[in-house]
């Protein structure tokens, strides 16, 4: 069956569940006046922040996010902060991350922080991906800034008996963020595609990768940055009767769960959709019949 096909009207984030269990085990965020310590441009339209944040640092989980105030010192806009993915983590120098994707005044206000300048950091956020303990092989899937989201699963598992096989997508070259983290891990089995030369079409990278893993396929798929990778990762875990979690996107006001501005989806009765801040940012696909018991 293609779910390609068959799910085509309806929104992977209309399809998601959260992952079960308390979140008991969840760190409890805490907010930094971070010391910038790196900025500088990346890529095409990307920009890199190293932010001094030990205590984020220390207990960041893999696929969690911070909120970032891109208002300095005595300015009175922007009001709302940003969410931002960690993208990577040293806990020993106390650093944290971020790849941030310049779009509009907030994010360009980020990108001007110079180093020395503090930033204010609330983290970590959410809820991230959970590998369950069976899991010996996990496909990463991320298109663009989304693969932000991605990459602390294979620091988190670097030097493990967990195989972490990659695709980070992207427009071009110069928009493929993720591959630098990739292989400072140790992630040997790396696909970088783009649109221009046709690598990331979706059709030719589901024959890639089912020609790549249909001998020994992996127990987890996460993603994160497209519906349609979602959907291909949707169509590769029946094939393969594997878990998938995806991260959702979104714009939030506090990142807390007090605003109640980033639900899943559209209200459809009297309970609110699950909040992507506090119930997510990952989420499992709810097609599947039967899961990987990764809460334990």
């Amino acid at each position: 069956m293609n779910t390609l096909d068959t799910e085509a009207g309806i929104p992977v984030r209309d399809r998601v569940t959260p992952l079960r269990g308390s979140g008991n085990g969840l760190p409890a965020p805490t907010w930094h006046r971070a010391r910038v310590l790196a900025s500088t441009p990346h890529g095409r339209g990307y920009h890199f922040l190293r932010l001094e944040a030990p205590s984020i640092a220390r207990t960041c989980q893999a696929g969690q996010f911070v909120m970032l105030t891109a208002a300095r010192d005595g300015d009175s806009d922007p009001v709302l902060p940003r969410p931002m993915a960690v993208y990577g983590r040293n806990p020993a120098a106390g650093t944290i991350d971020i790849l941030l994707g310049v779009v509009g005044d907030g994010t360009r206000r980020l990108a001007s922080f110079r180093p020395d300048e503090r930033m204010l950091v609330v983290g970590p956020l959410g809820r991230g991906f959970r590998i369950a303990r069976r899991t010996r092989r996990v496909l990463l899937v991320g298109r663009g800034i989304g693969t932000c989201s991605l990459t602390t699963v294979a620091q988190e598992y670097a030097g493990t008996d967990v195989e972490i096989v990659a695709v980070a997508s992207g427009r071009s070259a110069d928009r493929v963020v993720g591959g630098d983290v990739y292989r400072a891990a140790g992630v040997t089995r790396l696909h970088e595609v783009t649109d221009d030369t046709g690598s990331s079409d979706v059709t030719r990278l589901r024959d890639t990768l089912t020609a790549d893993l249909d001998q020994a396929p992996p127990q987890q798929i996460m993603t994160c940055g497209s519906e349609r990778l979602a959907r291909l990762c949707e169509e590769l875990g029946r094939r393969w009767a594997a878990d998938v979690q995806v991260s959702l996107e979104a714009h939030m006001a506090c990142g807390l769960g007090y605003c109640h501005g980033c639900a899943t989806g559209t209200r459809s009765g009297p309970e609110e959709s699950p909040l992507i801040c506090t119930d997510g940012p990952v989420f499992r696909l709810t097609y599947q019949d039967t899961h990987l018991d990764v809460d334990r």
